[in-house]
């Protein structure tokens, strides 16, 4: 890995680290919700709750206070104790690791600012991370919360919360990351500029809107394709009276919103494509073809096979790669006069005089 900076080379270094368990972080975090885990822990302590139960007497006060909840009583009545362990160790997993990242985030990131080695912006972009690390936390519990009194899961609107914050921290992540190693990008037309941007964009509201799905376990039903059940748009898309809510409180509604942004990211990749495929941006669209390719067959996959838990993780995960090929996409093609890390502008590589750069000729921008 090289920087403009030697100087910076930790920092990269470390970013990536983080970046990887945010990764991991997202992945646990979709098997504890795969496996109806997230409920097991009732309570929210930043510091005893980091330690598992420890003996028979400790354990058994977990299990009665899960006893309490809706969940038990009307999903999972009659569950052993040892039944309960196994969901209860995916959510003690989850919350630590979050507590891992938070400590792993905070302490270098204290030592190098009380050392000098980040300042200026860089500093204040990377505590505010960590600030959005702490965000997150109290999202996620404000998520566990809503499944404890009145619910048998959790909000799907507080899940798509959670889930969409953690891939913002991924995606501004990696773009630091991208800072850090990378000098700016070859100025692009303005057409080139909006690309990018709208992919982001696009695969972001996609993300959400599976989020929704993951909620409502919309995945478990409709299991076929093209079509749901035989009709493009599903019966019961809309409730009586059809409500603006209906969009995201319904199964079939749900679900097929994921389809049809599915299909619209699907064809801006294909339209970057073929716009992108003669110019010096081939290579992100390759990229992001290749990536949101994949995703869709991914999708498709899952949805077919009624979201086995291996293979939903597999398109959570499949869902961060998108991500992170958009924003460096997006990092490249989007044009900065200088980097914010402190390297220098990235010149586009010398043209003889009779030859457009396809990139930022007229007609790159049609």
């Amino acid at each position: 890995m090289t920087t403009s900076n030697p100087q910076m080379r930790p920092v990269a270094l470390w970013l990536i680290v983080m970046a990887v368990l945010t990764a991991i972080m997202v992945t646990i975090g979709g098997a504890t919700r795969l496996t109806d885990s997230g409920l097991s822990i009732t309570e929210w302590d930043l510091i005893m709750g980091s330690l598992p139960p420890m003996g028979d007497a400790a354990w058994a006060e977990v299990f009665d206070k899960y006893r309490t909840i809706p969940e038990y009583e009307l999903v999972n009545k009659g569950m052993t104790l040892d039944q309960f362990k196994e969901i209860f160790w995916w959510e003690w997993g989850h919350r630590n690791l979050g507590r891992l990242i938070g400590m792993a985030f905070f302490l270098p990131l204290l030592w190098w600012s009380v050392r000098g080695r980040v300042t200026g912006g860089l500093r204040w972009r990377l505590w505010g991370l960590f600030a959005l690390i702490g965000m997150q936390g109290a999202i996620g519990w404000f998520m566990v919360s809503s499944g404890l009194s009145e619910r048998v899961d959790v909000s799907q609107y507080r899940l798509a919360l959670h889930l969409g914050t953690a891939f913002i921290l991924f995606g501004l992540i990696i773009w630091q990351i991208l800072a850090l190693m990378r000098p700016p990008g070859v100025a692009a037309s303005a057409g080139f500029r909006r690309w990018p941007l709208v992919l982001m964009a696009a695969v972001f509201v996609q993300i959400i809107l599976g989020a929704f799905v993951a909620g409502l376990r919309a995945g478990k039903t409709y299991n076929t394709w093209p079509l749901m059940d035989g009709r493009f748009i599903p019966e019961g898309y809309f409730g009586e009276p059809a409500r603006f809510h209906d969009l995201f409180d319904r199964i079939a509604s749900v679900q097929f919103n994921h389809r049809i942004m599915a299909y619209v990211v699907f064809g801006l990749a294909v339209a970057f494509f073929l716009k992108a495929r003669k110019t010096v941006a081939k290579k992100h669209a390759h990229a992001l073809m290749g990536a949101i390719g994949l995703q869709a067959v991914l999708g498709i996959w899952t949805l077919l096979a009624a979201v086995p838990l291996w293979l939903g993780l597999v398109h959570q995960l499949g869902a961060l790669g998108v991500l992170a090929v958009t924003v460096w996409a997006a990092y490249d093609l989007i044009p900065r006069a200088t980097s914010r890390a402190g390297t220098a502008p990235r010149s586009a590589a010398p043209q003889p005089a009779a030859t457009e750069n396809p990139l930022t000729s007229p007609a790159a921008s049609d």
